[in-house]
Parts: C-alpha cells; structure tokens; sequence
C-alpha cells in the first residue's frame, strides 16, 4: 500500500513551527494543530535570547508569518487531538476544533471589541499579571492577530444577551453561533511539539510565592522586561516602583523531581541582565545549589554578566520572609560552610523545574506511546526523536527541558525522521 504523505504536527510552539515550515518546504501537507487561540508557545514570552541576546521576535516573527502564508500548512487553532488510529503511514486523526466565535477571514485585529465587553479577568498569558476581556488576543503581537471569545467569562454564556463586542465590530466579525467541529484527517506520520510548562510554585512555601507580593515566578519576570507586556518593559515589584535589589533563586523544586532542568542557569543569567540594563545601580544576587552552563558561548555571557556586579554564592535551605520593617524581603540561607547568613532584597525570582505540558499524559494514551520516569515523552535509547511506536516523532521539550538552539536541531531530526518513514 502507498503511504501518505501528509505530516500532522502537534503543538504548535518554536519546535512546531520548524518542523511545519521543513516538512512543507519539502512539498508536504501539514496540519499544524494548537490547543490555545495563539501560536508561537513559550518563545513569544520572552524578549531576547541568550547568550548573545538577540531579540526573540525578530527570530520568531517571520517564520510565523512564512507559516500563515504557506499554502502547504493548515493551521488549526483551538485544536486538540480526540483520536488517533491506524499505523506508520496510514494514521487517521480526529481532531476537536473548538469555537473561536469571531471570524478570521473578516477579523482585522483592530481591537475595537475589547472596551465594550463588560467583563475582566486576569490575563494567564501575562502570568495575571494585567487584565483580559472574555473577548481578547494574549498579548500586542499574537498571531493570528485576530481575538476568541472566551465562554467561560462571557456573560453571554450565562444566560445574559449581550451584544456589546459585536455592536463594536464594524466587519462582522463576531459569530455568537459558532460551533465546535470535528474534524477528520488521514496522515503518514505525527509529530509531536507539546512543549514544556514551569513547576508550580505554590507548593514549595518556604520561598514565599504567592505569600509574599514581590516572590516572582520566571515567566512572570519575563514579561515584566518584556515590551509588549504588561508594563511596557518596566521591571518593577508590584507596588509599581523599581527594584534597588533582586536575589535570583536557582533549583527550585529540582530535588524533589529529581533531574536538572538545564536551561534555568542561563535564563536566570538573562534575567541579571536584564536587572542590571534597566535598573543602574541595582545589587543583583545568583543563590543556587549547582551550576550549569554549557558551552563557551554560554560560558562566555555568565562571566560577563557577573563581572558588573552581580554576587554569586552557593546556598542551601532557602527560606524567604518578610524582613523586619516590613517594605522587603529577606532570603535566610546556609552557605557553602553550613552557616546560617540572611540578605534583604526588594524583589525574589524563583527559577523552578521544567515539567511537561498538561495533558502530556493522556495524549501519550490517545497516541499509544510510553513516557519516560519523568513524565516527558520516551524516545529510543541512542535516538532521541522516535517515541516507542512507529510513524510518531517527538520535538523540542516534549522530550525533556532544552535550549532553544536544541528545539530547532531537534525539530529539524523530527521532520526528516517523518518525511522519510512516509517515503514508498
């Protein structure tokens, strides 16, 4: 029996769009499919990207715009898979498509529904850090550019006849009536491109997050430096003023998970430069447990950012409070001889472990292929791209935590592994 050709990509984040782009280039059908109203995955939080700091959305935004215009890829939003049968070669996908409500072919992204709508909850994508409408687009710049509504806020889906994002939309736009559909697709071979998420912090209470205001996860001051983000690019604490002191706490929750997340190191790194660019005379602290920084590039770039200023120290038994008065933080720690010593900081960010997507384990049920002890996909002892069953591939940190340089090596592998298992 002939193969078919086509490729299904799931996820549709840094690792998704590459082996997208590859697999299309190469004369394929794609169905690129992604779970949020948005692509682009937890690339398009960031600003820049070390170690030379270029800037994420010159990377990132072009291919976006190659993949919406390509012919060869259907991009399917708000999309997750509900089946998969057959074998390498002959999959058949039913996929769930949910309702965006609003219209793409007629939407212009000009934004004019957003004020109407009588509804605001906390924006995720900016880690709640700002408000969002029921009726939204995750951040300026999200593609498509194009909102959805979201039922669970809308009043509309509690009963009330609101019409107020549709009487703003001047292209008729909005589609109260829109459907979920179910959509079936036969390819030769799946790619798999989930992705990562960043560990809970509210179970490790000894560093204060969500206790104490100015306790940030990484994300969230990711998107404090950003400028797309909530404030414009400005790093400060909660209260709305600038930091004169930021501890950076590596490792957290690593032993209890047991493996190192790999990259948490250099983007803490990052994170001291982007305090000591846009904060003059901040004192910026690295507590951690081990280093890793892989690479003389890498090297390079974290002796260069230590050199302005920032104190490293190795720490054990990280405790965070409020310090005495009351306007701070203090960070209680043993040092490398096992004394207790303590510093006293405006801002603490926590760099937790890196753990699979949610959900991560009941698509590996849906596509009949194992995880490993760690709850990231399986692959093959000396091939780290094929899971355990034929035809189906894994990219970028489906697989485990890595650099983005990583993703895009790995990406590439995955598309070449698909194309040519689908070959007669």
């Amino acid at each position: 029996m002939p193969k078919n050709k086509d490729i299904l990509v799931i996820g549709a984040g840094l690792a998704g769009i590459e082996a997208s782009l590859l697999a299309a280039n190469a004369g394929r059908k794609v169905y690129l499919i992604e779970k949020k109203p948005y692509f682009g995955g937890a690339s398009i939080k960031s600003e820049e990207i070390a170690p030379n700091m270029e800037c994420a959305t010159c990377m990132l935004a072009p291919k976006q715009s190659e993949l919406l215009e390509d012919k060869n890829i259907e991009l399917m939003t708000l999309s997750e898979i509900k089946e998969i049968s057959g074998d390498s070669g002959d999959f058949t996908a039913t996929i769930i498509k949910r309702a965006r409500y609003v219209s793409l072919a007629n939407c212009i992204g000009c934004g004019a529904c957003f004020e109407p709508c009588p509804v605001s909850v906390n924006n995720e994508f900016e880690e709640d850090l700002s408000k969002r409408k029921a009726i939204y687009i995750a951040c300026p710049g999200a593609l498509p550019n194009a909102p959805a509504i979201d039922m669970d806020y809308c009043v509309r889906a509690k009963g009330d006849d609101c019409n107020k994002c549709k009487e703003a939309c001047m292209f008729e736009a909005i589609i109260y009536d829109d459907k979920d559909e179910e959509i079936e697709i036969k390819v030769g071979a799946i790619i798999v491109a989930t992705g990562y998420l960043l560990g809970d912090m509210n179970q490790f209470t000894t560093y204060g997050y969500g206790k104490f205001k100015n306790v940030f996860n990484a994300f969230e001051f990711e998107r404090l430096r950003a400028s797309n983000g909530p404030t414009g690019g400005e790093i400060q604490t909660r209260d709305g003023k600038k930091a004169k002191s930021i501890a950076l706490i590596h490792c957290v929750g690593r032993d209890k998970k047991g493996y190192c997340s790999q990259v948490c190191c250099m983007y803490l790194t990052k994170f001291a430069h982007y305090a000591l660019d846009k904060l003059p005379g901040v004192q910026v602290y690295q507590l951690y447990k081990e280093l890793s920084i892989p690479g003389k590039g890498n090297q390079k770039f974290y002796h260069e950012v230590n050199e302005k200023g920032v104190r490293a120290m190795r720490a054990k038994e990280i405790e965070v409070a409020e310090n005495g008065n009351g306007a701070g933080l203090k960070i209680i720690y043993r040092n490398e001889k096992v004394e207790k010593e303590s510093i006293d900081v405006d801002m603490v960010v926590l760099a937790p472990y890196i753990e699979p997507y949610p959900g991560t384990d009941t698509l590996a049920k849906l596509l009949g292929v194992e995880l490993g002890s760690f709850g990231f996909f399986k692959t093959a002892e000396f091939d780290s791209i094929s899971t355990t069953r034929p035809g189906i591939y894994v990219a970028g940190c489906a697989q485990g935590p890595k650099f983005m340089e990583d993703v895009i090596i790995q990406a590439q592998a995955a598309t070449a592994h698909a194309l040519f298992s689908t070959e007669d």
